[in-house]
């Protein structure tokens, strides 16, 4: 027999009712390449793109080497030669591929050349990784040049090579593979030999296993800080809602994460839209697949629709390969839209249609392609009002607005803004310094300003005093500029008041900020526990002492 007159109905043998397939006399089994594309996927996200090349080249190469072993005795070939040149159609029949030989040669090469070369079409893996992971920088078919490199090292005596020199699943036109012997393969290809060896996976696991020893020193010593600062007790979300309106808008946010609507998060810059939406995603049954979000205001009109819908190869100029885009990207998941309002008129339609629908069509083609994917909108601005004038579609608006949650600006829940405070300072990076509270005077000076950024300028402030600061404590001269020129609270320029009317509201704000709990107030004020309930005391925040009876 010949490698050219192998023929799959005569290799494979199978009873018509299944149970047990047969392949050139050995058993095997049939696979559904979506089924391991999402095994690859599976394995990049457990132990990263360099373990999974490893577990699925070394798998290759073992398939390859087994079907070389195999092949030799089963068949009754023409010549030796036959049988080692049959790898790459064996590929074929295997339906990994369709194979077409540039060169092959049992005899030894020329000096600097490949001992065979092979274009690849139809990569099935190639196929998998753009539909799953879109385009990549490095070549993707790492089962498959495993499986070459296997059936070329058993069938020659020798360790053979397999790298691919070009690849679809990177934008090339077709996937071309040389094999060379391992020790004539350059430096550039020295790290990528590792791939074959098991130390790779071995390497990635302990990775693996270190990033997660970090993790969990992190956490630990995230939640020690916390509780040193006494904020143990905070949502378990990681979201501060000590004011009424922002444990109402929580309490919304995990009744929307319960079912699958979409949901629209309105609320000015900074104040916390994507926190919600990963809150809303990691509550609800999608949690275990992927949140996928973008800034839809800072992608440039004409790329929008590639990144939300993906493109077809050729479909304009950069195109070199096909690509998902985030819709099919967040298969299963939660799909964050920020900043929806800036969405162009025109690419409002097709987002309605793809909402609506439940399927995109990808730039350059012409087939559509079904999603299952739970949208999230986010927006600083008014729609309704830009609905009105015309700027928003009416019918996109409410197709968004299924359920609407407003997060109100930091100034609008005041209670919020010092447990916000000592949560970021205690995930400031200390850099040997170690501020662990903020001064009277600092906490005036936070609580009196309106915070226009809202979040996002707290947490600012709060790393730059954090950078500045001396002491032990951040103080009114650590913060910016803008916040020791504001105002505290009860301040007034009308006519100077007397210095036991300022200590009283002084203390008496310190104890509202403390919510009450005098000891505290006592640390941050440095007097003691006594001093402060005889102040109490005078100014009537306590009651009088009982006296005792003779």
């Amino acid at each position: 027999m010949r490698a050219q007159d192998l023929d799959l109905r005569e290799l494979l043998d199978f009873a018509p009712r299944g149970g047990v397939i047969r392949f050139a006399g050995q058993r095997a089994v049939v696979f559904d390449v979506v089924a391991l594309g999402l095994l690859r996927g599976e394995l990049i996200a457990t132990v990263g793109v360099e373990g999974a090349r490893g577990v699925l080249t070394r798998f290759g190469y073992a398939h390859g080497w087994r079907t070389a072993e195999t092949m030799k005795d089963e068949l009754p070939w023409d010549s030796e030669r036959d049988w080692r040149v049959a790898g790459g159609r064996l590929h074929q029949l295997y339906g990994h591929l369709v194979f077409e030989p540039v060169k092959g040669s049992t005899e030894p090469p020329p000096p600097g050349a490949p001992f065979a070369e092979a274009v690849w079409r139809e990569s099935y893996e190639a196929e998998q990784h753009l539909l799953l992971a879109g385009r990549s920088d490095e070549p993707v078919c790492w089962t498959l040049a495993g499986f070459a490199s296997g059936y070329l090292s058993y069938a020659n005596g020798r360790e053979l090579v397999c790298f691919e020199t070009r690849c679809r699943g990177r934008g090339d036109a077709v996937c071309r593979i040389e094999a060379r012997a391992k020790e004539d393969w350059g430096e550039e290809r020295r790290a990528a030999l590792g791939y074959y060896q098991k130390g790779c996976l071995n390497a990635a696991l302990e990775r693996v296993t270190s990033a997660l020893k970090r993790t969990e020193r992190k956490l630990r010593t995230r939640r020690e800080e916390l509780q040193r600062a006494g904020l143990d007790g905070e949502d378990p979300s990681g979201i501060v809602a000590k004011s009424e309106a922002m444990r109402r808008v929580l309490d919304l946010a995990r009744r929307v994460a319960a079912v699958d609507s979409t949901a629209l998060i309105t609320g000015e810059s900074g104040v916390g839209k994507e926190r919600l939406a990963r809150l809303i995603h990691d509550e609800s049954a999608r949690a275990a697949r992927p949140f996928v979000a973008i800034n839809c205001g800072a992608v440039p009109e004409n790329l929008l629709e590639s990144e939300l819908f993906g493109h077809a190869r050729g479909s304009f100029t950069g195109a070199l390969g096909d690509r998902a885009g985030l819709f099919e990207a967040a298969s299963g998941g939660t799909l964050f839209l920020d900043e929806v309002g800036d969405v162009p008129a025109p690419m409002q339609v097709k987002l309605l249609r793809a909402l609506q629908e439940r399927e995109v069509r990808r730039v350059g083609e012409n087939k559509s392609r079904k999603i299952d994917v739970r949208v999230v909108a986010a927006t600083n601005r008014e729609l309704a009002a830009d609905v009105a004038a015309g700027r928003f579609r009416r019918d996109l608006y409410y197709r968004l607005r299924v359920i609407e949650l407003r997060i109100p600006a930091l100034r609008e829940r005041r209670d919020d803004i010092l447990p916000l405070a000592r949560v970021i300072l205690a995930g400031c990076p200390k850099d040997g310094k170690r501020p662990t509270g903020f001064t009277p005077r600092a906490t005036q000076q936070l609580l009196g300003y309106d915070w226009p950024g809202n979040v996002r300028e707290l947490q600012n402030a709060i790393e730059r005093a954090v950078a500045l600061a001396d002491g032990t404590r951040l103080d009114v001269d650590d913060l910016p500029e803008e916040l020791r020129a504001s105002q505290p609270p009860g301040y007034t320029s009308a006519a100077p008041r007397s210095l036991e009317d300022v200590e009283r509201e002084y203390i008496l704000s310190a104890l509202r900020s403390n919510h009450g709990n005098r000891t505290k107030t006592a640390a941050e004020l440095q007097i003691g526990p006594a001093t402060l309930f005889r102040k109490l005391r005078q100014y009537g925040a306590m009651p009088p002492r009982k006296r005792k009876r003779a």
